[in-house]
């Protein structure tokens, strides 16, 4: 696929099997292959199709891949040209939500969330004056030049920096790529505000664009519930729930995490907060082991593991390894205590990470409540029919 204007009626067209259109018409972006009457396995990855009912009636244009289970990622539901105005379109209407969303004192926050803002494969995360692209799928690959052109037009950062990895581009048959795209390669280290706190993000080797944005809103709430507790922050990463609860008030933080890199710069984060007043201990550990260990318990304990099934079977053995998380952190947890748990694994959805977590306190012999339900701030937006694209679910517990 080009990114050059085009005729709509121009294009490919495919055609849905007889009473496998309810979930375009229901607004959902993704398109099964064993739902496609007349597949062309020839079209190359990212050609954009126009997608039609069996019995003609047109649903809309997206960006075919058809050696792929998603063959169609849809982008318009309108018959109109895929071309720079619509992209510029789309991408202004993502800014204009965030605009109104995004909290002061906050200059790292996502700007585009794939198919959450229309944009399907395309994500933008901005760092202060760095944006990270991540172009996850043929579609947006073949729009990435567009992508760029609207970003560098509408947001004039100094740097648009390429980290498109993962299983998904792996899936669409494209490898890794690591680049600079518009001005420099960005420092190692850039400096950021969230809600006031000042960060260092890693956006070159760091997880995910660098930072976890999508968890701001509920460091807030860690922060608003640290007051006078001992907190621990397990798979703490960069410290950013830590920092949070020691500026809410925090009588003691413990930090928890496997690599001593990210555990350097949470260091590095808390001494740029002028934190030095709380007193604080960054731990490398396997947190499994760590929680299994005789010690003093913990009032507010916040657990934010990395995703345990990245796969659809890897589900059973994820969720045995949450419940031993989830008991073990009971055992440890005060009287009265708050637990911010959380699963990013979209294959453990709302329903069963509840039910996993319901096991664990019953076999901790712990009284449960659930004061708050969670999940990814308002700068990641999803469309309303794609439950897919809710991966990060959360619960505020409170152990009596």
């Amino acid at each position: 696929m080009t990114s050059q204007p085009h005729s709509p009626t121009s294009l490919p067209t495919l055609r849905l099997r007889s009473g496998k259109d309810r979930p375009v018409r229901l607004g959902h972006p993704w398109v099964f292959a064993g739902a496609i009457a007349n597949l062309d396995a020839t079209l190359p990855p990212g050609t954009l199709v126009r997608l039609e009912s069996a019995g003609g009636e047109f649903l809309g244009i997206g960006a075919a891949n058809p050696g792929c289970a998603i063959a169609v990622r849809l982008l318009a539901h309108q018959d109109q040209a895929i071309d720079a105005d619509f992209i510029r379109r789309r991408i202004a209407d993502a800014l204009a939500l965030r605009q109104r969303l995004v909290p002061p004192a906050t200059d790292a926050y996502r700007c585009i969330n794939g198919e959450g803002d229309f944009l399907p494969g395309i994500v933008v995360d901005r760092y202060a004056g760095v944006l990270v692209l991540q172009c996850l799928t043929a579609g947006a690959a073949a729009l990435q030049p567009l992508v760029v052109a609207a970003l560098a037009e509408t947001l004039a950062p100094e740097c648009i920096f390429e980290r498109s990895a993962g299983s998904v581009r792996r899936e669409e048959g494209l490898p890794d790529l690591e680049r600079a795209l518009h001005g420099e390669w960005p420092p190692e280290h850039v400096a950021v505000r969230e809600h006031g706190l000042s960060f260092l993000v890693d956006v070159r080797h760091g997880q995910k664009t660098g930072w976890f944005l999508d968890q701001r809103d509920n460091r807030l709430l860690a922060r608003q519930h640290a007051g006078g507790r001992r907190v621990l922050n397990a798979f703490a990463y960069t410290g950013g729930f830590g920092l949070y609860a020691a500026a809410g008030g925090a009588r003691e933080v413990i930090s928890v995490e496997s690599s001593e890199r990210a555990l350097a710069l949470g260091r590095e984060n808390w001494r740029l907060n002028g934190l030095s007043a709380v007193p604080a201990d960054f731990v490398e550990a396997d947190v499994f082991r760590y929680l299994r260990q005789p010690g003093e318990p913990f009032d507010l304990l916040i657990l934010d593991p990395p995703a345990l099934a990245k796969q659809r079977r890897d589900v059973a053995r994820s969720a045995r390894a949450y419940k031993d998380l989830h008991l073990h952190a009971f055992r440890r947890a005060a009287p009265a205590a708050l637990v911010l748990t959380f699963s990013c694994s979209a294959h453990v959805g709302a329903e069963l990470f509840r039910k996993i977590v319901i096991g664990a306190a019953a076999d901790a012999r712990r009284e449960v409540r659930v004061l708050r339900q969670l999940g990814a701030g308002a700068d990641h937006p999803t469309a309303l029919a794609h439950v897919e694209g809710n991966y990060l679910t959360g619960l505020l517990l409170a152990v009596a």
